[in-house]
């Protein structure tokens, strides 16, 4: 066997320090990998944040009223017509004549309705026809007077000569006196016809509907061939006609707080708004105060009636009424552009907004007056623009804002 030469079988002191010396260096490496990722990824995050849009609070460039700034409270209530009337008459009877609709005007004594009046007109012809007898009754009496009265003068003259005696004159005495107060109760019995007449004449009258007064009709309650009774006490039968209103008088009634009601005096102005309505601001004064409390609701009435009017107003339409510290000027019913005084912002001595404009902000001058309320009259905006509300220091021109969630 051959001699193993052992001279080649030498140890490689340096073998293992190379190796750990190459894992320490994949695993520097791999950790400054990840150091440079993470940097990349932390500044990226930054990045992004950077040019996020800012959350701001988003509000509205609207128009106001300056009578807001002198409101002393306001208060809702209801128009009414001072003067109202529902329509009927005393008579009983048959509708036969209608002459109104809904929205009729009429003016006072306007006949608008008509019972039938066949029964009522015979009863006034028979007692005209019987003052017509008495009064023919009256004339013959009278004659028969004359002729009594004649033939009494002429007993007398003869009784005076002896040619008659004292029962002849007696007899012709007591015809005159006959005569005479036949005249009295005919005279008496055409007062009893002629009272009839016109009673008649009255029933007539009251199948007669007239309009009490100058005024427009509200509803319309019966049709031809109802049967109108004065307080609609029968089965199937109708009361009122008509309702009609004179739309001259017609006011707000409105319940104000029992707390409040200190604040508001007779004559003072006020705002009426309408709901159905609401571009008319009409102006108002405080005509009266009811002075009685309503327990249940703590409130007190109060009556304000219309210094401006509009035809397009009716009764029973809802109204807002605002009583005001003093009568504003033209000037003060005139809508101005306002905005929340948070909005604006001070820089350099000027006063600016933020309006949002797409998904960026521009800055905006504006020229601030008079402050009405919450807010601020404003020019260099317009109405509906929208804008920034408390804007923080460091929202600049043009910046990208995106609306808060925030509640």
């Amino acid at each position: 066997m051959a001699q193993a030469d052992l001279s080649k079988l030498t140890l490689n002191k340096s073998a293992p320090q190379a190796a750990v010396a190459s894992r320490r260096k994949k695993r520097l490496l791999k950790w400054i990998v990840i150091a440079l990722v993470a940097a990349v990824a932390v500044g990226a995050l930054f990045a992004r944040r950077a040019t996020a849009p800012t959350e701001v609070e988003m509000g509205s460039v609207t128009t106001a009223f300056p009578t807001q700034g002198f409101t002393l409270l306001n208060a809702t209530g209801r128009v009414v017509a001072a003067k109202k009337a529902a329509v009927s008459t005393k008579a009983t009877g048959r509708l036969e004549f209608l002459g109104v609709q809904e929205g009729s005007k009429v003016k006072a004594g306007e006949v608008i309705a008509r019972l039938e009046a066949l029964d009522v007109n015979a009863t006034k012809d028979q007692a005209r026809a019987g003052g017509t007898a008495a009064r023919a009754n009256l004339e013959q009496g009278r004659a028969e007077l004359v002729d009594a009265e004649a033939q009494f003068k002429r007993q007398q003259e003869l009784f005076e000569k002896k040619f008659v005696s004292a029962a002849v004159l007696d007899a012709a005495k007591a015809r005159m006196d006959r005569a005479k107060a036949t005249i009295a109760s005919l005279n008496a019995a055409i007062g009893v016809a002629d009272a009839q007449t016109r009673a008649a004449g009255v029933s007539v009258s009251q199948t007669l509907i007239r309009a009490p007064f100058d005024g427009v009709i509200l509803t319309k309650n019966a049709n031809v061939g109802d049967i109108i009774t004065p307080f609609s006490s029968a089965a199937g039968s109708i009361g009122a006609v008509v309702t009609m209103a004179d739309m001259s008088t017609l006011e707000v009634e409105s319940d104000v707080a029992e707390g409040s009601i200190g604040k508001i005096v007779v004559g003072a102005p006020a705002e009426i708004t309408l709901e159905a309505l609401p571009e008319a601001r009409l102006l108002g004064e405080v005509s009266r105060i009811v002075p009685t409390v309503d327990r249940a609701k703590a409130t007190v009435l109060v009556k304000v009636s219309f210094v401006e009017r509009d035809p397009r107003i009716l009764p029973d339409m809802s109204a807002k009424v605002a009583f005001l510290k003093q009568k504003p000027t033209d000037a003060d019913r005139k809508p101005v552009t306002v905005v929340r005084k948070e909005s604006i912002v001070e820089r350099d001595g000027k006063s600016f907004v933020f309006v949002v404009n797409d998904k960026t902000v521009k800055l905006s001058p504006v020229t601030k007056s008079r402050e009405i309320g919450d807010t601020v009259e404003v020019a260099g905006v317009k109405s509906g623009d929208k804008v920034v509300l408390k804007p923080n220091e460091k929202l600049q021109d043009g910046a990208a804002v995106v609306a808060s969630t925030k509640k």
